[in-house]
């Protein structure tokens, strides 16, 4: 398992992954794009854009799926109206935007080479991004690990309840996906950082 890096001489940032970690990241950040494509606060797609535009018709409550609600927390958890407000002009324009990152990294990976359907045993992926869409990419990898963080009810200081966990217990593997993903993301910031 590596994680990113910077190419000294181009100053891309490049990575290579298994056929296997392509396809899960690949995974990951399909199903995270469609949560969040799955509630009527997306942007329609068919809408002419000024249109789009001037649409403040978005959700005035908070999302019931707690990874969603985690995402879009509330702003003003004080003022319900101004809450409701806030989410209705902002949540559809987040949401799309976080489903544009997460469509980056599927389409990054594609581009690097992973087949439609991953057939091939010792399959390498390496992905090379220009330093903005590295920042897409980090991004994503925020909300993925959040999710993954909700859904597991990760919380502060239970590292010694993931340890016990028998590695064949699913949530052992699930939270071993949610410490690579946070494993990529730290080798991202650190290697947007580096000169």
């Amino acid at each position: 398992m590596s994680g990113f890096a910077r190419h000294r001489r181009s100053g891309r940032i490049m990575a290579t992954f298994t056929g296997f970690e392509a396809e899960l990241l690949r995974s990951l950040a399909a199903q995270l794009v469609e949560l969040l494509r799955n509630e009527a606060a997306v942007p329609q797609d068919d809408t002419d854009p000024f249109e789009a535009l001037m649409d403040f018709s978005g959700p005035t409550t908070a999302p019931e799926d707690p990874v969603l609600a985690r995402l879009f927390p509330t702003a003003y958890p004080s003022d319900e109206e101004a809450a409701a407000e806030f989410r209705r002009f902002t949540e559809g324009g987040l949401r799309d935007g976080k489903a544009q990152a997460a469509i980056a990294i599927i389409d990054g990976l594609e581009e690097a080479g992973l087949p439609a359907e991953l057939t091939e045993d010792g399959l390498m992926i390496d992905v090379e991004l220009e330093p903005p869409l590295a920042e897409v990419w980090m991004r994503s990898f925020t909300d993925l690990r959040l999710a993954l963080a909700t859904r597991l009810e990760i919380e502060e200081g239970d590292e010694e309840f993931w340890a016990a966990l028998p590695d064949e217990d699913p949530r052992s593997q699930a939270h071993d996906i949610y410490e690579w993903v946070g494993y990529l993301q730290e080798t991202l910031v650190h290697a947007l950082s580096s000169r």
